[in-house]
Parts: structure tokens; sequence; C-alpha cells
């Protein structure tokens, strides 16, 4: 089996060099993790990038088995936070010169919904005279609603895939229609012939999943060819029917060194990619999203949600930041930012280096 010291200088990884990178422990995770941070400063440099999180809506079509927002959990409090209360985030992301707003919600397509977000993406950009960026997590579309979203102004989509494995996505998501594998699949590719900034992301630590299904993760995203990851540890939440399978979990603190490790191999795998420091790994440890950008993350999302709904938000249990207002959560990441040894991007977009590179190579 090869050493991780030399596996950490290829250009290329197989399977077997990726479950190594994940297996590190001692010195080779150390060497691991210097190793991501060099390629990141090479690749993508020393800048992280803000995205403003505007969680608007937790009402959703899904029944994923993992999510606190899930249709069928009865305990969650819905909630609409009304256009003037989004746009005061998005103004406050760009009088502080946070360069893009993630507006993220649960998976509706009703024309309502489609309309509204339209109407937002219009509003957004009038309000910033055009200088915010945008992306959206607004879950599967069809590419007329993509498309439409794109010319009003977003040019980034995050769809998490969670994981890349068919029959473990199947373990954890309803069985019907409504949660296909493929649809999911077909979105990002057709993200992609939007001409969007294309997103995905996994969970790490979920039961039934294996390193080799990891590092198979990890070999999709590769495959896939996206501009941006958002992954990290997978927590339970007892309103779901995941946490029945709790006592298969991994510890904690085990799944969030997993999901360091992750984050270490996926910049050494895709090395001009964007890839955002999870806010659920500061659920588990309070420097955990510092300790992501210090071994390959770029990207951080201060939580600009109005407080009033913040709690009813909970895809997961332990959420951090509940409480903070947006002031007080941009001042605690300028300082984890800065305590990481990274400089923050202020007024810029950060767009994906990997996806210039990608449009440039599609059009020869």
């Amino acid at each position: 089996m090869k050493k991780v010291q030399d596996i950490v200088t290829q250009n290329s990884f197989r399977k077997e060099d990726l479950v190594a990178l994940l297996q590190a422990e001692g010195s080779d995770r150390q060497i691991l993790f210097d190793a991501a941070h060099a390629k990141k400063l090479e690749a993508v440099g020393n800048k992280v990038f803000f995205r403003g999180l505007v969680e608007f809506s937790n009402i959703c079509s899904k029944d994923c088995l993992y999510c606190g927002i899930r249709k069928s959990n009865e305990k969650v409090v819905r909630y609409e936070a009304s256009d003037e209360k989004i746009l005061a985030a998005c103004r406050f992301a760009w009088e502080n010169r946070f360069g893009s707003v993630v507006l993220q919600s649960g998976e509706l397509s009703s024309p309502t919904f489609v309309n509204r977000v339209d109407r937002l993406l219009k509003s957004i950009k009038q309000l910033s005279n055009n200088e915010l960026g945008i992306t959206l997590s607004c879950g599967e579309q069809s590419r007329d609603t993509y498309l439409r979203w794109f010319e009003s102004g977003a040019h980034r989509y995050l769809l998490r895939i969670e994981s890349a494995s068919p029959e473990l996505y199947a373990k954890i998501h309803p069985n019907n229609p409504h949660h296909s594998f493929e649809k999911r699949l077909d979105c990002l590719t057709v993200l992609k012939d939007c001409g969007y900034q294309a997103g995905t992301g996994v969970m790490i630590g979920l039961p039934f999943q294996t390193i080799e299904l990891l590092a198979d993760d990890l070999l999709f995203l590769k495959k896939m060819d996206v501009d941006m990851v958002g992954m990290g540890p997978y927590i339970e939440h007892e309103d779901t029917p995941l946490y029945d399978f709790r006592n298969q979990l991994k510890s904690k603190y085990e799944r969030f060194d997993m999901a360091l490790k992750m984050v270490a191999s996926l910049r050494l795998l895709m090395p001009d990619i964007n890839i955002a420091a999870a806010t659920a790994l500061q659920a588990i440890d309070p420097a955990g999203r510092e300790k992501a950008l210090k071994i390959g993350a770029n990207v951080i999302m201060p939580n600009l949600t109005p407080c009033d709904f913040r709690k009813e938000y909970q895809l997961y249990e332990d959420k951090p930041c509940l409480d903070e207002d947006a002031d007080l959560c941009r001042n605690c990441l300028e300082a984890r930012i800065e305590l990481a040894g990274g400089e923050i991007g202020y007024g810029e977009w950060g767009d994906s280096r990997h996806f210039f590179k990608r449009r440039k190579i599609s059009s020869k």
C-alpha cells in the first residue's frame, strides 16, 4: 500500500489512494492536512469569501429521512420570511461588503414559489446596484425555472446529493418518485447546462456509510466536474426516522474528523473549486470552521437569517449561531478567519476558478 506522503504528491487519485487518505491518523493525518493547505494556497490563494446565508423559508415538499424540516415533522413551526426581511438581510450583506448571499429554503416548485424567488432575485440586484453575487439553494426545479432564475440574477446553485451511492441514497430517502436519485443527478447536469456555477455536497458519517463509499463520493464530485462543494458531518435529529439508527453512528468527534479529512482530500483531488467550511462543523467543535479553512476550505457563510426564524430552520440538532444577530455573526467569523490565517475577500464574488476553466474548455 502506498504511503500517505507519496499519495499527497500525486496529481490524480485512485479510489484506494483516497481510502488511504481518509484512514490517515497521527503524522499521516498531519501530512494530509499540510499538503491540502499548500494546495489551497497554490490553486485558489489565501482569501476566504463570505456568502451571507438567508434561510427564507422552512416549508418543504420533501420528506428526507435525515432532515429536521422534512414535510412530515409536525413539531416544526413553519415560516416564510417576508420580502422586506429578506431584502434587509441582503442589504446588510451588501453594505458590509460580503460580496455574495445565499438564498436557501425548503424544496418547493409551485408557480407562487418560483415567481417569488424570481422577484427576490431582481430586487436584490436592484438594491445592490448589481454588486451582490447570488447563490440559490432551493432544490429540484425544471430547466425552465433554472433558466429563469439564472436570467434574473442567480449565478451559483447548490444542490446537495448527500450520497453518491444509489443504494445509500435509497436508505436515507423515502422510496417514491419524489425522492429520485436519478432526478437529483439530472438537475445537477441541467444546472451546468444553464450556465450556473454548480455545487453539490455529501453528508459524512451517515448510518450504513463506509470509508469506501466516502471515497466514491469524492470521485463522484470529480466526475461531475462541479464548481463548488458544501459538505459536513451528519448530525442526527431526534424528530427524524434516521434517528432510530443512531446506535450505528461513529462518535460526533469521529464524524467531525472524517469531515476534515474529506475536505482536505477533496482540495487535493479538485484543487481549484470552492469548498465551504460547513456550519455543521461548528456544531461539534467550536473551532470547527476555522479548522476546515486551514486545511482546504475557502468559503464561509455568516448566517443572516432573521433571528426570529433561525431556531425553526434546524436541519440537525445543536446548530450554532441561533441567537447571534448579523453584526455579531460577522464579527465572530472575521475573528475566526483571522485566527485561521486567512484574508477576507471583501466585496468580491469569489467565483469558482474551476468554473471559468471548465467553461473555457467546453467552448473550444
